[in-house]
C-alpha cells in the first residue's frame, strides 16, 4: 500500500455507519505498551530507538492480524505527508516531531494503526465507526495477545503496564468516542455536560485529540485514568456516560424540532446554501457548517445527503488532504479555493 492510496480512501471513522452514528461518529481503543529494559523514548539513546523501531517491525511481520499493514518510516515522509496522517486520525502531531527512528503501521482499512517511539515504544489503536468500544476492544486485544508473543513488553504485577505517563499505567488502555453535539452547543447546555464529564475522571478534547479545541461541534470523550480498573470496567464506566450524553443530546434535538424549528431549518440551510456556493472558504468555517449540514441529514432536513457524504467532506478539506489531491503544495489562500472547489462539486448535484 502507497500512502497515496489512502488520498479516496474512506477512513473507518468517517462511515456513519454502527450504534448512535447520528451521534458518535467513532469509538477508538488505544493501549500503550513499552518494551522491556529499554528506556522510553524520549529518554532512549539512538540505537535503543532504531533496536526498538526494528523490533516491533519485526514482530508486526509475522502477525496473520497484521499481514495487511504496511509500515511507514516517518523518516521517508515529508510534513504534507504527515500532516495527512495527523488528519486521518492514524498518527498524533506528538508522533510527527523528530522522525528519526519513528514509524507508523496502517492497515489498509484504516481500522488498525500502530505509532512507534512516540511517547511509548508503541500505541496501537483500533478505530470503529459508531457507538462501538467493545468491538474495537475485541480486535485489539487479539492483536496485542500476538504482539505479547513477540515483545517483552514492560509489566510488574503491581503496576500493570509500565508507561511514559503515569496515567496510562495499569491497563495502559484510554477508549475514546468522538461525539457530535450541535444541539447541546445551541441550546447552551454543552458547557454543563463538560463539566459534569470532569468530575468523573474523563476528559474532553477536540477533533485531534490532546490539544486541540472543539470545533465542528466535534469533542472527543476518553478515560483519565488506567491503573486500578480492568479493561472491560474502563469500558463500561465510558458506555455508561455516552449513552447519558447520547440521551441529552437526542432530547436537545427534540427540543429544537418542537420549539425551534423555523430557527433550525433556517441555520441548516443557510449553512447548506453557504457551502454549495462559496468560491472561497477557510477550513474553520467549513467545519463549523458541516456540522450544521449533517445535523440536517440526521433529523431529515436535508434530503438526497447522507452522513457519510458529509462525514467524508470534514477530512478531504483539510489542508494536506488538499495538497495530495491536487498534488501540489498550495499556499493558504489556494488551499481556501480548492477546498470550497470541491464542496461545490460534492454538493451542487443535492
Amino acid at each position: 500500500m502507497h500512502l497515496n492510496d489512502l488520498v479516496n480512501h474512506g477512513s473507518e471513522w468517517l462511515k456513519g455507519t454502527g450504534p448512535h452514528s447520528d451521534i458518535v461518529l467513532s469509538s477508538r481503543i488505544r493501549l500503550a505498551r513499552n518494551l522491556d529494559k529499554i528506556a522510553f523514548p524520549h529518554w532512549a539513546n539512538k540505537k535503543q530507538n532504531k533496536d526498538v523501531l526494528d523490533a516491533v517491525e519485526e514482530a508486526v511481520s509475522k502477525i496473520d492480524l497484521l499481514k495487511k499493514t504496511t509500515v511507514f518510516r516517518l523518516a521517508d515522509l515529508d510534513n504534507v505527508d504527515k500532516q495527512f496522517l495527523i488528519e486521518r486520525h492514524l498518527m498524533s502531531y506528538e508522533h510527527a516531531q523528530k522522525s528519526d527512528s519513528k514509524a507508523v503501521v496502517i492497515d489498509e482499512e484504516e481500522i488498525v494503526s500502530i505509532m512507534i517511539n512516540e511517547e511509548d515504544h508503541m500505541r496501537t489503536q483500533v478505530m470503529q465507526s459508531g457507538f462501538n468500544l467493545f468491538e474495537a476492544w475485541n480486535i485489539i486485544s487479539a492483536i496485542d495477545d500476538f504482539l505479547a508473543k513477540e515483545l517483552p513488553f514492560a509489566f510488574l504485577p503491581d503496576w500493570g503496564y509500565l508507561t511514559a505517563c503515569p496515567t496510562n499505567t495499569g491497563t495502559g488502555m484510554r477508549g475514546s468516542v468522538m461525539l457530535h453535539l450541535p444541539a447541546l452547543v445551541m441550546v447552551n447546555q454543552v458547557n454543563q455536560v463538560l463539566a459534569a464529564i470532569s468530575k468523573l475522571q474523563f476528559t474532553t478534547r477536540g477533533l485531534y485529540g490532546e490539544g486541540t479545541q472543539a470545533s465542528g461541534n466535534l469533542f472527543q470523550v476518553s478515560n483519565q485514568v488506567s491503573l486500578g480498573h480492568s479493561e472491560t470496567d474502563i469500558i463500561e464506566n465510558i458506555n455508561g456516560l455516552i449513552r447519558q450524553i447520547i440521551e441529552q443530546e437526542n432530547q436537545a434535538r427534540e427540543t429544537l424540532v418542537s420549539r425551534n424549528r423555523a430557527m433550525l431549518e433556517d441555520k441548516i440551510n443557510r449553512s447548506f446554501g453557504i457551502l454549495k456556493s462559496a468560491y472561497i472558504i477557510s477550513s474553520q468555517e467549513t467545519i463549523e457548517l458541516l456540522s450544521m449540514l449533517r445535523l440536517g441529514c440526521d433529523l431529515g432536513i436535508i434530503k438526497d445527503l447522507d452522513r457519510r457524504q458529509v462525514n467524508e467532506l470534514f477530512i478531504v478539506i483539510q489542508p494536506a488532504h488538499l495538497q495530495k489531491i491536487e498534488n501540489n503544495k498550495l499556499t493558504a489562500q489556494e488551499r481556501d479555493i480548492k477546498r470550497a472547489e470541491i464542496i461545490r462539486k460534492k454538493l451542487v448535484k443535492q
